[in-house]
């Protein structure tokens, strides 16, 4: 089974954004977890996963509105989700999140 992790930064304030709600669901849709980032940024307690297709969830708008950031109403983004396929059943996978209000990236993380 692979190993993933993920890191979501605040590229709007230059740090790691603590407080972000996120789901990780398989490709028909089904929870496998759920968690909130710790004060760096990260999650930990995420399953193993086998070789699929899967989806990471954030919810962006949620975090910038409890960190006092005036969002229009809807946001420009609200829900993030990254859908990133495991092939490597004993890899380890890191998906990163940086993000503000108004834009994200994502990369194959080490």
């Amino acid at each position: 089974m692979s190993s993933l992790s993920t890191h979501v930064l605040d590229t709007a304030h230059g740090r790691p954004a603590a407080g972000v709600a996120l789901q990780l669901l398989d490709e028909d849709g089904d929870c496998l977890f759920s968690g909130v980032t710790d004060a760096d940024g990260r999650c930990p307690g995420i399953p193993p996963l086998a070789p699929g297709r899967y989806h990471i969830v954030f919810a962006v708008a949620a975090y910038f509105r409890a960190a006092g950031v005036d969002l229009p109403e809807p946001p420009f983004l609200d829900i993030i989700a990254i859908d990133f396929g495991i092939a490597n059943p004993d890899g380890h996978y890191h998906v990163p999140l940086l993000v503000s209000p108004y834009g994200y990236s994502t990369y194959r993380g080490s």
